[in-house]
């Protein structure tokens, strides 16, 4: 099995509405986000898939994330815009856009500091 991985970025606003505690504040972070995708075999050219390419369709999903207030995106107004949520988004948003490639996502991983991550695989434990 190959596995990729690319990392980006995306600065963000949110409040975590039903955690009675300091993150119910508005408050923001500079996010890094870390992109598996795998595959079996190599495609004709010896790659998975192109970095340039993967690294694109990672960046449009996450400019609709970069510099907003994440609390007044559709997808969080009925659930908290906490980093196993922003994962959960990326990769439901990447899952689509991978359609017809040999790459399969495999994970996306949210890290709101250098000390705290969630990671979304579209699988159950």
């Amino acid at each position: 099995m190959y596995v990729l991985r690319i990392i980006s970025h995306f600065s963000g606003a949110h409040r975590l509405r039903f955690l009675h505690g300091k993150c119910e504040e508005l408050h923001g972070h500079n996010w890094k986000v870390e992109v598996s995708v795998a595959a079996r075999r190599l495609n004709k050219e010896g790659i998975v898939i192109d970095f340039h390419l993967l690294k694109k369709k990672v960046e449009k999903v996450l400019k609709l994330l970069d510099h907003t207030y994440l609390n007044d995106l559709p997808y969080f107004l009925d659930r908290e815009p906490s980093s196993e949520n922003i994962a959960r988004y990326i990769f439901d948003q990447l899952k689509g856009d991978l359609k017809g490639h040999p790459a399969v996502l495999k994970e996306v991983t949210a890290w709101e500091s250098e000390t705290a991550c969630a990671t979304y695989s579209g699988r159950e434990t």
